[in-house]
């Protein structure tokens, strides 16, 4: 393992602007609202998920954290089925995933994910925008349809009550995979009305990965591990979601405390 992987880079406000900048010279963003820990070396994709996740992340109105280590439904926690999705599976229908749910003063809430397999040619891939566009969904960096060739793309929502917000996308390679102790992670408040009370953690881990540590400001911590085939999403649980080469976790803090770090610890 290259120094560089060991090495902990704390980012300040303006850093996280120029990363923005460096990474995608059509997106414009100025100093956000966000700290960064980015630690390792997978740099290029570290940018990629910044823009993505900045981006949807300041749309939703929301002040947040962006981690990068090692280097976007239904209600009542019910059981997460295993996805699996055929080598043949057809790029214009979206795969959704009910990853976490839960109930916070009265309100349920809800993170689902929408995943567009890879189309393997411009005449899949014109049907997957079409099919994208009517569910309201804009794939980040594709300018035309070709540009989602071999790609897949990703929606990540947040509901709360009966408002529901897009807080993280992107479009990665079909190949691009996870390993040992990599970890992407947003959080933010779990009330979309919310400018403070940072919550909510939503990242993605490789397929390995037994356990993430999610660590509150307060000092506490919660653990979560692999769901079993009866675990409900209303338990904090890795997940498995259909059509990511990812694994996918939630966690919240408990009220009176803000998320501080989040790693795999297994």
């Amino acid at each position: 393992m290259s120094a560089d992987r060991e090495r902990n880079h704390h980012m300040s406000d303006n850093d996280i602007a120029l990363l923005l900048a460096d990474a995608a010279d059509e997106v414009e963003i100025g100093i956000a609202p966000y700290q960064a820990v980015l630690r390792g070396g997978r740099r290029r994709r570290a940018r990629r998920w910044a823009v993505a996740a900045a981006t949807a992340l300041v749309l939703a109105g929301s002040s947040a954290t962006l981690a990068v280590a090692g280097l976007p439904g239904r209600d009542g926690g019910q059981v997460a089925t295993q996805p699996s999705v055929p080598a043949d599976a057809d790029p214009a229908r979206v795969l959704q995933t009910t990853l976490a749910t839960g109930t916070d003063q009265g309100n349920k809430w809800r993170v689902l994910i929408d995943v567009w397999s890879a189309p393997r040619d411009e005449k899949q891939a014109e049907a997957q925008r079409a099919a994208m566009a009517s569910r309201g969904e804009t794939p980040p960096d594709a300018h035309k349809a070709s540009d989602l060739i071999g790609k897949i793309t990703y929606f990540v929502y947040r509901g709360y009550g009966e408002k529901t917000t897009k807080i993280m996308e992107n479009t990665v390679p079909a190949s691009d995979t996870m390993t040992g102790t990599d970890l992407i992670s947003g959080s933010l408040p779990l009330r979309p009305d919310a400018k403070a009370d940072v919550r909510l953690v939503i990242g993605y881990i490789a397929k390995t990965a037994q356990s993430v540590n999610c660590t509150w400001t307060n000092d506490t911590a919660t653990v979560v591990e692999k769901a079993g085939a009866t675990t409900g999403t209303d338990v904090p649980a890795i997940r498995p979601a259909a059509g990511s080469p990812y694994n996918w976790f939630v966690c919240v803090a408990p009220k009176g405390t803000e998320y501080k770090t989040a790693e795999v610890i297994e």
